[in-house]
């Protein structure tokens, strides 16, 4: 029953970041709808209000939730809350702070999703274009912890996070400067 369990909160957590990787890239064509003429932006703004509520509502939140539900189970019937605060858990005492970072970020995209719907738009799509990626550094550290656990050496896995932070952040700047000729 365990790997059951540890499969669907796996497919859960697939389709949550597949939802957390879409939604910001609508809010990035929603606001840049506003340089378009008002006919259009109006369609735009429509059609792309249409995809964000039944993505948001319909997929992201509920395997947010199945997620975390799922995940809770595996942690204690694997036995894993007992490891926890022990040096071999400290691994997955760490992977759970991220997790609290994730569903943070979630909630951040709550908002944004809450103030695009209203047409109040707050951000720039640069803007939203860094925020985009928050999920990828979310992804590649929970999925590193997961999988290499206790063997990873600290330091190199920050320092790693941290070059892939910075290649992420120059992707966009090429990005920007691509689009801008």
């Amino acid at each position: 029953m365990y790997l059951y369990l540890k499969a669907l909160h796996i497919i859960f957590v697939v389709t949550w970041f597949a939802g957390l990787f879409y939604l910001p890239r609508l809010f990035i064509y929603n606001t840049e709808a506003e340089a378009k003429p008002e006919e259009i932006r109006n369609a735009l703004r429509t059609q792309f209000t249409k995809m964000m509520k039944p993505l948001w509502y319909g997929i992201t939140w509920p395997s947010a939730i199945l997620t975390l539900i799922l995940g809770l189970t595996v942690l204690f019937n694997g036995g894993w809350n007992k490891v926890l605060f022990e040096p071999a858990g400290k691994w997955l005492l760490i992977k759970l702070i991220f997790v609290v970072g994730l569903v943070g970020y979630h909630l951040s995209l709550q908002t944004i999703f809450i103030q695009q719907i209203k047409g109040n738009f707050k951000y720039s799509s640069q803007q939203l274009r860094i925020w985009n990626e928050v999920a990828t550094v979310f992804l590649v550290a929970i999925i590193m912890l997961a999988v290499v656990k206790q063997n990873m050496s600290w330091a190199w896995g920050l320092m790693g996070l941290v070059l892939f932070v910075i290649l992420l952040m120059s992707a966009i700047k090429i990005y920007k400067l691509l689009r801008s000729k």
